[in-house]
C-alpha cells in the first residue's frame, strides 16, 4: 500500500495540463503553451562551453557534499554584489540537484510532526506538499488581488502560534509575478520566526528590484538556483543558504540521499555566476521577457481578464477570470481543448486562487500573440 503521506499530496495540475497538451500534439494538433513556467531560451553559450570543458578535463566524479568550493564562494560573492550582504560564509551554502531538493532537506531539518509553516494563499503549488510530506501543517494566510497578492503582516501576526516554526515568503512570486515590498518583508523578518525565502525568480524583475531576506535577518533559509534566471532548468542545479547550526544536519541528508550535486552542472553554475558574457545574455533575456510582459498584460485586459496590480517579476501574469468562469480547473481544460492553448488554473495554487488563471510569458511574442488571439476568438464564440 502507498503510505499515508502520499495520499495527502496533491497533483501538480499544471503538469496535468501540459501532459494533456502533449497528447494533443502527438495527435497532430497545434497547441500554444502559456502554462509552463520554463524559460524558452537556450542556456548561454559560455555556460554550455564550460560544461564541455569540465567533461574534457574529467570533472565527472563526486564533489564535496556541500558543493564545490568555487561555486559556493561564487554564490556568496553574487549575494554580496547583488544585495550588499557581506556576512555569508561559503560553509553556509549547500548546493543541491535543483532547488526542490533544497526545500526537502531544509524542511526535513527543521520540522517536527504537527508543527506549522505559514504560507500565502495563493502559493507555489509544491510548497505545501513539502510541508505535508513531513507531517507538518501548512497554515494558509489569504493574500488579495488588490494588494498585489502580498502578505499583510498583521494577518501573519494574528496567525502565529507556539507551533509556528517558520514563515515562507516567495518574491518575485509564483504564480502572481508580484514582489513583496521591502517594508513588509522587514516586518515579517522581525516576527521571531525562521523565514524560508524562495528567491528562485530573483534577477527576473522589470520594475524596481528584488530584495533578499538576508538584507533583513540571518534567521532565515534562502532558496535559489539556476533554472529560471540562467535558462538552466534541465541542469538541475540549486542551492540554499542557511544558518551555520543547520548545515551539518542538512549535509548528513545530502550525503545519504543525494551524495552531491552533479559535478558538470556545478562547473556550469560557476560560469553562470562569474562570466561577464552570461550577464549580458541574461540582460537580453530579461529585456525580451519585459516586452512580452507588457504585451500580455495589455492584451489580457483587452480580452476581459482582470489585472489590478501589474506583475513586475518572474514570467507570469495571474489574471482574474471570474468574468468567464467560477471553475478555473474546468476552464483551463476547456481553453486547452477548444482554443488549443495551455493555461494553468488558479486552483493549482490554493483555494484563494479560484477564479484566476496563470499565463506564462516564457514563450515567444509571436506565440503569445497567437495564443491570446485564439483565446479571444474562443471566448467571443462561447
Amino acid at each position: 500500500m502507498v503510505c499515508r503521506r502520499l495520499e495527502q499530496m496533491t497533483s501538480f495540475i499544471v503538469m496535468d495540463v501540459l501532459e494533456r497538451a502533449q497528447e494533443m500534439e502527438r495527435a497532430g494538433e497545434s497547441v500554444i503553451h502559456l502554462e509552463v513556467g520554463e524559460p524558452d531560451f537556450n542556456t548561454p553559450e559560455a555556460v554550455k562551453n564550460s560544461a564541455i570543458e569540465a567533461l574534457s578535463r574529467g570533472d565527472t566524479h563526486y564533489t564535496h557534499s556541500l558543493g564545490t568550493t568555487g561555486l559556493r564562494e561564487a554564490i556568496c560573492n553574487y549575494y554580496e554584489q547583488t544585495y550588499g550582504v557581506r556576512s555569508i560564509d561559503p560553509n553556509r551554502v549547500v548546493v543541491t540537484s535543483g532547488t526542490s531538493p533544497a526545500f526537502l532537506v531544509a524542511m526535513s531539518a527543521i520540522l517536527e510532526c504537527g508543527e506549522e509553516v505559514i504560507l500565502s494563499n495563493p502559493h507555489y503549488a509544491c510548497h505545501p506538499n513539502f510541508v505535508r510530506f513531513l507531517e507538518a501543517v501548512p497554515k494558509m494566510i489569504p493574500v488579495y488581488e488588490e494588494d498585489g497578492f502580498q502578505y499583510r503582516p498583521e494577518a501573519i501576526k494574528a496567525a502565529l502560534a507556539p507551533q509556528t516554526k517558520a514563515i515562507l515568503i516567495n518574491s518575485p512570486a509564483n504564480p502572481t509575478g508580484n514582489l513583496l515590498e521591502p517594508d513588509r518583508m522587514a516586518e515579517i523578518a522581525d516576527m521571531g520566526r525562521l523565514i524560508l525565502s524562495d528567491e528562485i525568480y530573483h534577477g527576473l524583475v522589470y520594475e524596481g528590484r528584488a530584495r533578499s531576506v538576508l538584507e533583513f535577518t540571518d534567521n532565515c533559509i534562502v532558496f535559489n538556483g539556476f533554472s529560471k534566471l540562467f535558462a538552466m532548468t534541465g541542469w538541475r542545479l540549486g542551492y540554499l543558504i542557511a544558518p551555520e547550526y543547520m548545515i551539518r544536519p542538512i549535509q548528513k541528508m545530502v550525503q545519504n540521499f543525494f551524495i552531491s550535486a552533479n559535478a558538470v552542472a556545478q562547473a556550469a553554475g560557476y560560469t553562470a555566476l562569474t562570466d561577464p558574457s552570461v550577464a549580458e545574455d541574461v540582460a537580453k533575456m530579461r529585456e525580451t521577457y519585459n516586452r512580452r510582459r507588457q504585451y500580455m498584460i495589455s492584451r489580457l485586459r483587452e480580452i476581459g481578464f482582470g489585472i489590478t496590480v501589474e506583475p513586475t517579476g518572474a514570467f507570469y501574469v495571474f489574471a482574474n477570470a471570474r468574468r468567464f468562469t467560477d471553475d478555473s480547473y474546468s476552464f483551463a481544460f476547456e481553453v486547452l481543448e477548444k482554443a488549443k492553448v495551455g493555461i494553468t488554473p488558479g486552483v493549482d495554487f490554493g483555494s484563494n486562487a479560484e477564479g484566476y488563471v496563470r499565463f506564462s510569458y516564457a514563450n515567444s511574442l509571436e506565440n503569445i500573440r497567437q495564443g491570446l488571439d485564439r483565446i479571444e476568438r474562443y471566448l467571443d464564440g462561447r
